[in-house]
């Protein structure tokens, strides 16, 4: 799709925008730290969906090692959402490199 084209056409921007918002909530990621004993899955609109933890990492003494892998695991998470986002707004402006504008 020509991304010029649909700047001729503000109905059909509003039709790609509300079809990329209802991508944003089905794309998903998991991340994971610890040798994946803890993963988090978040969606394309960043929101947290879920957490998994091996109780062989919950060990009371230690609540800051548990704390840093759950941290650990969502940044994972968020830079692969990151880099499905990258991926799917370039395909939506066919190519266009939109990095000078810090997307």
């Amino acid at each position: 799709m020509n991304p010029f084209e649909l700047l001729k056409n503000p109905q059909a921007i509003k039709e790609q925008a509300d079809k990329f918002q209802r991508e944003l909530a089905e794309t998903t990621a998991t991340g994971s730290s610890g040798g994946k004993m803890v993963s988090v899955t978040l969606n394309g609109k960043f929101e947290l969906l879920g957490v998994k933890i091996d109780p062989v990492c919950i060990d009371p003494s230690d609540p800051k090692m548990l704390e840093d892998l759950i941290v650990a695991a969502h940044h994972d998470a968020t830079s692969k959402i990151q880099d499905l986002l990258k991926d799917k707004t370039s395909s939506m402006m066919g190519g266009l490199n939109l990095s000078g504008f810090g997307l």
